[in-house]
Formats: C-alpha cells, structure tokens, sequence
C-alpha cells in the first residue's frame, strides 16, 4: 500500500485502516454486526405535522359542524313565534320585490308603495276567510259523520276484514280464559280545551300581526340591508359580487314564487270547477284548500283527495261518486305534478325528491304547518343561494335532480 491516500478493507466484521506513506500506521477495528447504529431524527417538519393532524381536525370540525345545525334546528323549533314570522314576511317582500321596483319607478314613495301593497294583501285575505271560514268550520264539524258515512258505503269491503277480526277475537279469548279481570278505570275529563283554543288563536294573531309589521318595514326599507352589505365589505371587487349575488337570488326566487303561486292558484281553479260540475257543495272552498295544499308536495294531494272523498260520502248516496270526486282531485293533481309545473319551471329550481320529503318532515316538526307549507320555498331559496356561492355549489348539485 503506496500513496497518501487510506486504505480500508472490511472483513468479518473487522475493519481495517492504513495510513501514510508505507502504512506507517494502522487502525484496527472490530465491528460487531449485531449492533445497528440508526441515523439521529430529522428535525420535525411543520408541514408533516400538520399533514398527520388534518384528519383529527377534519372529524372535530364536522362534529361540531353538525352540532352547531342541531341546535340551530332546535332554536328554530322553540323560537316558532319569532322565527316563523320572519321567515314568512321575508319571502313576501321579495315575491313583492319586482312589484316594489315598478313603483317605484313612478316616483311613488317606498313607503307609500309598501302600504298599498299591504294594505291590497290583507284586504284579499279577508275577504278570503270571510267568505270561507263560515263553510269550513261547518265542514270541519261534520267530519265524524263523514267517517261514519264512508265506512258505511265501504263495508262491502270492510266485511271480509271483520270476519278475519272476529276469529282472531274468538281465538285470543279461547287463549285467555284464566286472564286477570279488567282494572275499572276512572278517566277525569278536563274542561281546559277552551283555555287552549283562546291560546292558540291568540298565539296565531300574534304570529299574524307580527308578520304584517315586519313585512311592511322590510317593504319600505328597500335597498337598505343591501346597501349596509355593501358597506361593510372592504373590497370593492367583494361589494360588486354581493350585490350581483342578491340581485340573482332575488330575482330567480321571486319568479320562482310568482309562478309557483300562478301554478297553484290554477289548480286551485280547475279543482273547483271540476267540484262544481260534479255537484259537490262548496266548490270554492275545495278549490282554495287544492291552491295552498299544493305548497306541500305529495302529503297535500294525499290530504286533499282524502278529505274531498270525506265531503262526497256525505253529499251522494252512491259509492262510485265519492271515487270518481276523488279520482278527478287526484288526475288533476297528478297533472300539475308531472306537467305542468316541470315544464313551466324546468329542471334547473326542482328538488331532489328524497330530499323533499326530509325537508317537509324536518320543517314540519319544525314550525307544524306553517313549516310544510314553506319548506319547498326554503329548499329552492337555499339551493339557489348555494348555487352562486362557489364553494357550496356542490350542495346545490346535491339538492337538485
């Protein structure tokens, strides 16, 4: 071994090192192969930690993301006198929101035009349930008799059911001879039902008058919300998306309600001449109780058909006029559900059908009936909402067909 330069040799484990001119000098190792000597730990990087932590943080953010919305649903459902009317007078300022620009485009004050139209409003209701209340509470007091009458008319059909009710009868007694004699219970009937009928109604007419009040500042204020958005957003590019984003919401929900309302409201006419034409009292009245049941997709037809078959037991002696009352009801029903109202709206605004029917169930619990009748306008307010934000464009997808 020659040079400057260290010669190693490895061996059995022994490791040899020469160095200097003539290998003057020699080191001599042994190296055990039983022991490993690992490289020391890098330095933590941030990025890797934060990599190894990102699915911890992404399950606590969607825990607390759906906590957050159960008690959103609960505050909703507790604060049904407060909330409920807010909701209702913000969906009629802007179905009353084009309405509102005309007139203003004539120079007639904001005010003033919120008045009118208001004042149009109530005065159409009231002559509505003037003119109405009286026929149903009539209705609405005949209705054991109806079930009386129906049953009666249906028990050609009802007979074969009893006769299998009554064996199964006779078969539990035979079962029960050594059974314990029955408790004799004593029920106390309360009179509080009028206390609670005087409760609900003045809760209603509180939920009334509120929505009317509410609905009249939201009129007369016009652009003033929008214009505290605007105000408040630093960016200018930031102010022009927020008020182009209300501007299409705005304007696709109202023509969505305008034509919803037109739809129903057709509906609600063909019902009643159809009523009329086949000589059911009241017409009137089963045509305006088609017009708001529709607001509830499949549970209103299926509530409006029921009741109309319960009037027609009452009115004709025979069996085959209450179904063919009911068979019309539902065959004009059918036609606004599968054609009409997909051809005049299209696809872009429909809801997914599943998604409906939790949505009606949901908002039914939520606020009863009121929460039915507008649980289609929140889902399309929504829907439309999500779909000119981008990042919950793919919610609006899943809400859609």
């Amino acid at each position: 071994m020659s040079g400057r330069n260290p010669v190693e040799t490895r061996a059995l484990g022994i490791h040899i090192k020469a160095e200097g001119a003539g290998a003057s000098r020699i080191h001599v190792t042994i190296i055990d192969p039983t022991i490993h000597t690992e490289a020391p730990p890098p330095a933590s990087d941030p990025e890797a930690v934060l990599s190894e932590a990102r699915p911890h943080l992404h399950v606590h953010s969607v825990t607390l993301t759906g906590l957050f919305i159960l008690a959103v649903f609960f505050t909703l459902h507790v604060g049904r006198v407060i909330f409920l009317p807010i909701t209702i007078a913000v969906l009629l300022a802007v179905l009353f929101a084009p309405l509102l620009r005309r007139m203003k485009h004539l120079r007639i004050p904001e005010p003033l035009s919120a008045a009118i139209l208001l004042s149009l409003l109530i005065a159409i209701l009231g002559y509505g349930v003037s003119r109405l209340a009286e026929p149903a509470a009539d209705w609405a007091a005949r209705v054991p008799d109806a079930f009386r009458q129906a049953e009666y008319k249906l028990r050609v059909f009802k007979q074969p059911m009893q006769e299998v009710t009554k064996a199964t009868e006779l078969l539990s007694k035979a079962a029960d001879l050594d059974g314990a004699k029955k408790v004799q219970q004593v029920e106390v009937k309360s009179d509080a039902w009028p206390m609670k009928f005087f409760s609900l109604t003045g809760e209603f007419a509180i939920e009334v008058a509120t929505t009317f009040i509410l609905l009249y500042f939201l009129l007369s204020s016009g652009d003033l919300f929008l214009q505290k958005l605007v105000k408040v957003l630093p960016r200018w590019p930031d102010k022009r998306r927020a008020v182009e984003i209300v501007r299409q919401i705005e304007e696709q929900l109202s023509r969505y309600l305008v034509t919803v309302t037109c739809i129903n409201l057709g509906l609600g006419t063909a019902v009643g001449i159809a009523m009329y034409l086949l000589g059911m009292p009241n017409p009137i009245l089963w045509g305006v109780m088609a017009a708001l049941l529709t607001f509830i997709p499949y549970l209103g037809h299926m509530f409006g058909i029921i009741v109309i078959m319960l009037v027609a037991a009452l009115t004709f002696d025979e069996l085959g006029r209450m179904f063919l009352v009911g068979g019309v009801y539902g065959a004009l029903a059918l036609l606004e559900g599968w054609f009409a109202t997909p051809m005049i709206l299209g696809q872009r605004l429909e809801i997914n059908p599943v998604v409906l029917l939790i949505g009606l169930m949901l908002w039914g619990w939520i606020w009863g009936v009121g929460g039915a009748l507008l649980a289609v306008p929140l889902l399309v307010a929504f829907k439309i909402f999500c779909d000119h934000v981008e990042p919950l464009v793919p919610v609006g997808d899943f809400l859609g067909k």
